[in-house]
C-alpha cells in the first residue's frame, strides 16, 4: 500500500489535534508528507497564541500549525501548511482532491457538533464525499489505537466497495504484521438472535427457518473462507467471523471484544439508496467507536 500525502484538517479543537497526533506517527509509517490545512471560516482561539481583541492573524496561525506538527518535523517529515477561506468540508475535499492526498486524517468530534451527528457536519460531508481513504479519529480519552496498528476488523458485505476495503486491510495487515479479523453481519427482519425462537413457531415453521439459518450462516462463512488473503491464510492472523443483528452493533461489539486498534469499512457509492445506508450504519460506528475508523470508497 503507497501512502505518500496525507492530509489532516486541523481547527485547534481536542479532536483535530489528537488526529493531528496520530497522522504524524502514520506519516513516519509510511514515509509520507503532511498536509496541515486550516480552512478559514469562522473565528479561531488558537491556545496561548490569542492577539488582542480575540483575533488571531494568518501570520499566527502559520505559527501555530507549524508548532502543532514540529514533532513531525524533527522526525525528517515534510509537512504544508495551508491556510484557506471557504467552507470547511468543500475547501478538505477539494484540497484532497488537487494535493492528490492518499488519505485523509480528521478527528470526529471538532467544532461542527458531530458528536451530537448534526446532519452536514464536517467530518460526515467529508466522509460522504471524499474520494480517497479517510481515517477518523475519536476523542483522546476514548482512543484505543497504537501505530502500527496490530489489531485490524474488517466489515464484509461482499459488495465490491467492502472488497476494495479488505485489499486495504490485508495491505495494512501485512505490512504491520497485524492481526485481521474479516466480519460479516447477517442482518434479520428482526434483533436476531433470539427472537422469534423456533420453539415458539408451528415446528414446520420453525424446521424452514432453522434450515434457512443454517444455510444463510454455511454460506456467508464460505465466502468469507474465499476472501481470506493468500499471504494470511496459513497463518493464525487472520479469522473469519460471523455474527448476527444489527450491523453497525455487530461491528462495534466486534471490535470491543477484540480490542481493534483499526475499523476498515468500505463505503458505497453516492446515490440516495447509498447514502441512506452509510448514514444507518458508517455513520453509527463512526461515531460510536473507540478506535479510529478507516472508511474507503470504491
Amino acid at each position: 500500500m503507497n501512502i505518500g500525502r496525507i492530509l489532516c484538517p486541523i481547527d485547534f479543537s481536542d479532536a483535530s489535534v489528537h488526529a493531528a497526533d496520530l497522522a504524524t506517527p502514520i506519516a513516519r509509517w509510511y514515509k509520507a508528507r503532511i498536509a496541515a490545512l486550516h480552512v478559514l471560516s469562522a473565528p479561531v482561539v488558537v491556545p496561548d497564541v490569542i492577539l488582542a481583541g480575540g483575533s488571531v492573524d494568518e501570520v499566527t496561525l502559520r505559527a501555530a500549525l507549524a508548532t502543532r506538527f514540529s514533532e513531525a518535523c524533527r522526525a525528517g517529515i515534510g509537512v504544508d501548511v495551508l491556510l484557506e477561506p471557504g467552507s470547511p468540508a468543500a475547501v478538505i475535499v477539494d484540497r484532497a482532491a488537487s494535493l492528490p492526498a492518499d488519505l485523509i486524517v480528521m478527528g470526529t468530534h471538532g467544532t461542527s457538533g458531530f458528536q451530537h451527528l448534526m446532519l452536514g457536519s464536517v467530518t460526515e460531508r467529508v466522509l460522504r464525499k471524499a474520494a480517497c481513504p479517510v481515517l477518523t479519529v475519536p476523542p483522546r480519552a476514548q482512543a484505543t489505537s497504537r501505530i502500527p496498528f496490530r489489531r485490524l476488523l474488517c466489515a464484509i458485505d461482499f459488495s465490491d466497495s467492502s472488497i476494495a476495503a479488505l485489499q486495504f486491510a490485508s495491505s495494512l495487515a501485512v505490512e504491520s504484521d497485524a492481526r485481521l479479523t474479516l466480519l460479516h453481519v447477517l442482518e434479520w427482519p428482526w434483533e436476531e438472535p433470539p427472537a422469534p425462537k423456533l420453539d415458539d413457531l408451528p415446528a414446520e415453521q420453525g424446521a424452514a427457518l432453522a434450515e434457512y439459518r443454517r444455510y444463510r450462516e454455511k454460506s456467508a462463512l464460505m465466502r468469507l473462507d474465499g476472501l481470506l488473503p493468500d499471504a494470511m491464510r496459513l497463518s493464525d492472523r487472520c479469522v473469519a467471523r460471523l455474527s448476527n443483528g444489527k450491523p453497525h452493533v455487530q461491528i462495534l461489539d466486534a471490535a470491543a471484544e477484540e480490542r481493534s486498534d483499526l475499523i476498515v469499512i468500505g463505503v458505497h457509492g453516492r446515490n440516495p439508496f447509498d447514502m441512506m445506508v452509510f448514514g444507518s450504519t458508517t455513520n453509527q460506528v463512526v461515531r460510536r467507536a473507540s478506535c479510529p475508523v478507516l472508511t474507503l470508497r470504491h
